[in-house]
């Protein structure tokens, strides 16, 4: 079976919160835990984005087993990545070895802030290879300078580093991410359970490695109040990554969707008190080969019922798929 993950989803969650979550997920037997790395939320409605590497932090502290990772970091404009560097490596000691950085090339919502503007997928993809290597550079120690097209280092150098370097997982949605991917990952990163994406990183040297998911469901013992909130909080998610990698701000994913009705998300999205649903949901990511998949619970509100029904009903199922 694939390993069940928590996502502790910083666009719709106060941070204090985060951490709390991340020490029950522990608890009720979640196999790991990842942050979403945003500046902002894709819909006002969802109402918050703290810092996550803050809570990152904090959830290192707080926990003493879960494995942690960012789901995922942008290192190529609203953090240098020489800072991302520093960060993880950080992450990597504070959990004792318990931290993967999850990378991705990012999405404007988030990296416009800068003021930098956002160049095309392509400019993206060659700034992602670039900002890869100064990482695993600067993971391996001592004193060290780049010279690239697009970013430098001057005598850069990490004094804490954990035991073992920090683990490299890469998102990809297309045949250049999944390249660089199986260059430089130590695992892969997908939105979506596409198994011609599974078996191109496989085929390209991703063979044997993990492969995490993520998958949203709204629980609720009402189903028709899951499906108002899961179309209320998540519809931006249906336009798809080539949309929403380009829109700008919350406004810009409200206009998109505004056509998007509560069947369309229900139809993505397993709503309701229904085990079989995310047993199923879950299935097709692990006859696409992935080995971990990672649940969103909608509504940061209804985090306790969750939890509660993911231990008792829940995680049993999904040890049996």
């Amino acid at each position: 079976m694939a390993e069940i993950g928590y996502t502790m989803m910083s666009e719709q969650t106060p941070a204090g919160q985060m951490v709390d979550d991340a020490v029950t997920a522990e608890r009720v037997g979640f196999g790991y835990a990842v942050v979403s790395d945003h500046y902002f939320p894709w819909l006002e409605e969802l109402g918050h984005s703290p810092y996550a590497w803050s809570v990152l932090g904090a959830a290192a502290r707080a926990t003493e087993r879960l494995p942690l990772m960012t789901y995922v970091t942008c290192p190529i404009m609203r953090y240098h990545p020489a800072v991302v560097a520093q960060k993880a490596a950080t992450m990597g000691v504070l959990s004792e070895g318990r931290f993967t950085l999850g990378l991705g090339s990012g999405e404007n919502l988030n990296e416009h802030v800068v003021g930098h503007g956002w160049p095309p997928v392509n400019t993206r993809h060659e700034m992602f290879r670039e900002a890869i290597e100064i990482i695993k550079m600067l993971f391996e120690g001592d004193y060290r300078n780049f010279r690239g097209e697009f970013f430098d280092i001057d005598s850069a150098k990490l004094y804490d580093l954990p035991e073992r370097p920090v683990p490299l997982a890469i998102a990809a949605s297309g045949t250049q991410s999944m390249e660089i991917a199986a260059e430089y990952g130590d695992a892969l990163v997908a939105t979506a359970p596409d198994d011609h994406l599974v078996e191109g990183f496989a085929a390209s040297g991703g063979d044997g490695k993990p492969v995490y998911g993520q998958l949203a469901i709204c629980y609720d013992s009402d189903r028709a109040a899951a499906v108002e909130r899961a179309h209320r909080l998540w519809r931006w998610s249906l336009p798809g990554w080539k949309v929403m990698s380009e829109l700008p701000a919350p406004v810009s994913f409200a206009a998109s969707t505004e056509t998007v009705r509560p069947e369309d998300v229900a139809q993505k999205v397993p709503c309701g008190p229904d085990v079989d649903a995310v047993v199923e949901a879950v299935r097709q990511y692990t006859d696409a080969g992935f080995t971990h998949v990672a649940l969103v619970q909608i509504g940061y509100e209804h985090q306790r019922e969750f939890f509660d029904w993911s231990e008792k009903e829940l995680l049993p199922a999904l040890r049996r798929l």
